[in-house]
């Protein structure tokens, strides 16, 4: 209330997520944020995605003070501000189907168990002159690739400003491997502020491109030939100030802790894919020959595999981690984190068996020679995805019945949709010789 008053805040925007993963925002004067702190506002949860029915639909949005921060694009002379909020019913208990109180759900189970969970993403999304198709890239650039009067540098650098103005830290970015295609990895933090974060981050990153005149985009695949756009997430539990996936004295640097729960991500991999990489489109990314992962094996250095554990400089283990690399930047971070991180800990707790490390290139591997190794497939498709989700008892179990039974009902609706859709594909190919 004090920064409202010094700084002159015009207006507050209460910000929440939808099941899906978008973003929803609700203003108010600021001359209401202090009734709003207190009380909650009150809003229709039956036109929010996978929220209520009309019956019941009166919701409330408490403001998370700690979340509090000005928007430096909406400045001049009414000051924006924004804070996120969790949702509850009239009642005061917590909104089941809201999934920041998911990932909280998830967050406190690990505290119980002594832990805390940090992640960190790589953000990898496309800049394209405009949001028509075909889309057209700012340039024919590739990784780590510098061009004079590069566009997108100048775009990276005033989202990297716009992040850091609003409290959100940056270890690097880059040009990525594909045409007009960019990465902005962020420095790592407890998981219930990175899911914000990354909230946070889509919206920056698509204003400040507005402000330039292109358009960016999350969409997972958006060119066919050339690499999508992943979400590589850096994952690890502290005990204290103390990394608990550290240990010096193992040959790959993890702990029993740390090899136990890579062995449940491993483990539970395909039954989580469909909130990890939830649009049709996802799965259009993973294919083999485009350095996305498609089968379900861990390494130290070897890229072609579905989760990696980096290794980290000498007197550096408070950064020891494991990275997770089938998500992509299109999914709702909050439910995205709360499965890596119930698949991690049913690791722990069942203590499972870590398998042996895929040192070959398994992309070059036959069928029969990874079968032989027991290296099984991320699904192929949406469907299959949402299938394997559907009989999963740890993804039911994390999600809460009111997520979990909306998501899989939406997630079929869509795969029914695109059946249905007669594609570019099949008129190209078809229409003439058939």
């Amino acid at each position: 209330m004090r920064t409202v008053e010094e700084r002159g805040v015009r207006f507050v925007r209460l910000w929440f997520t939808d099941v899906l993963g978008f973003s929803k925002s609700v203003a108010i004067p600021a001359s209401e944020l202090e009734t709003a702190l207190e009380e909650g506002l009150t809003f229709d949860g039956s036109a929010i995605e996978g929220y209520s029915r009309i019956q019941e639909s009166d919701m409330l949005a408490q403001p998370d003070p700690a979340t509090f921060e000005l928007l430096p694009w909406r400045g001049g002379d009414a000051p924006v501000a924004a804070i996120f909020c969790d949702i509850s019913l009239l009642s005061g208990e917590p909104f089941p189907g809201d999934p920041r109180y998911v990932l909280k759900r998830n967050l406190e189970k690990a505290h119980d168990m002594g832990f805390t969970f940090h992640v960190g993403p790589d953000m990898e999304f496309f800049y394209f002159k405009n949001a028509t198709a075909p889309p057209e890239p700012l340039d024919r650039a590739g990784f780590f690739d510098l061009t004079p009067a590069d566009l997108a540098s100048e775009l990276r650098r005033r989202t990297i400003m716009t992040l850091e103005a609003m409290g959100i830290p940056v270890k690097y970015s880059h040009h990525e491997i594909a045409p007009s295609q960019q990465e902005i990895d962020l420095r790592y933090s407890d998981a219930l502020s990175m899911a914000d974060n990354i909230m946070t981050f889509r919206l920056v990153v698509k204003e400040v491109a507005q402000e330039l005149g292109v358009h960016a985009t999350f969409m997972p695949k958006p060119i066919t030939g050339v690499n999508g756009s992943g979400m590589h997430t850096h994952l690890s539990l502290f005990e204290g100030d103390v990394n608990a996936f550290h240990d010096e004295g193992d040959p790959v640097g993890l702990s029993k802790v740390g090899r136990q729960f890579l062995s449940g991500l491993l483990r539970h991999a395909r039954e989580i894919t469909a909130v990890t990489n939830q649009w049709v489109n996802s799965y259009k990314r993973l294919i083999v020959g485009y350095e996305a992962p498609v089968y379900i094996c861990w390494a130290r250095n070897n890229r072609s595999s579905l989760v990696r554990v980096p290794i980290t400089k000498k007197g550096k283990g408070s950064s020891t981690r494991i990275e997770y690399r089938s998500p992509d930047p299109a999914c709702n971070p909050y439910l995205a984190f709360s499965l890596m991180l119930a698949a991690g800990l049913k690791g722990i707790e069942q203590g499972y068996e870590l398998p042996p490390e895929a040192t070959n290139n398994i992309y070059e591997m036959t069928p029969e020679e990874r079968l032989a190794d027991g290296i099984e497939s991320l699904p192929d498709s949406l469907i299959v995805a949402v299938d394997a989700m559907e009989r999963s008892e740890l993804v039911a179990e994390s999600l809460g019945e009111h997520v979990f039974e909306y998501f899989i009902r939406n997630k079929r609706k869509e795969w029914d949709e695109y059946k249905s859709y007669v594609t570019p594909f099949e008129l190209d190919r078809y229409l003439e010789v058939l």
